[in-house]
């Protein structure tokens, strides 16, 4: 049986160790442990951690803006998919982001990433096809 928790300080290493075996998910500087150790202050209970015998297997960050919620880096490693993992990480954090008064939440999805897309549709999340994402970088070393 596995085990979800929020995430917390202790748990990013592994999770950045997690994240970074993984096909189709993207890390950039930002994702450092300072990075994610100061979204999970700003986002406190709303990141999950799933263990498996003590052994992360799954991850996912979850914040918001005030107004819309938004998951990153939801993976669980390849071994342990198709367990319902993927898909309890994100009921768990789509609940505490509604606890918090959210009302609709975001992920963004890499173009090639077609095994992601499959999942997420799976799930129920419909894609945006009118929506472009435009991005501007004030900071190179902390993209």
């Amino acid at each position: 049986m596995y085990d979800l928790r929020p995430m917390t300080a202790v748990d990013v290493p592994e999770a950045l160790a997690l994240w970074a075996g993984m096909t189709g998910l993207s890390l950039f500087p930002s994702d450092s442990v300072e990075g994610i150790c100061h979204y999970l202050e700003r986002n406190p209970g709303l990141s999950v951690i799933c263990r498996l015998d003590g052994v992360v297997v799954g991850a996912a960050l979850a914040g918001h803006d005030g107004r819309r919620g938004w998951l990153h880096h939801v993976a669980v490693v390849p071994g342990c998919r198709l367990r319902g993992i993927g898909r309890a990480m994100v009921e768990w954090c789509l609940s505490r982001l509604t606890a918090e008064g959210i009302g609709r939440c975001h992920i963004l999805i890499n173009a090639d990433n077609e095994e992601g897309k499959k999942f997420w549709q799976h799930v129920g999340w419909a894609e945006r096809p009118m929506v472009h994402l435009m991005s501007y970088t004030t900071d190179p070393d902390r993209m």
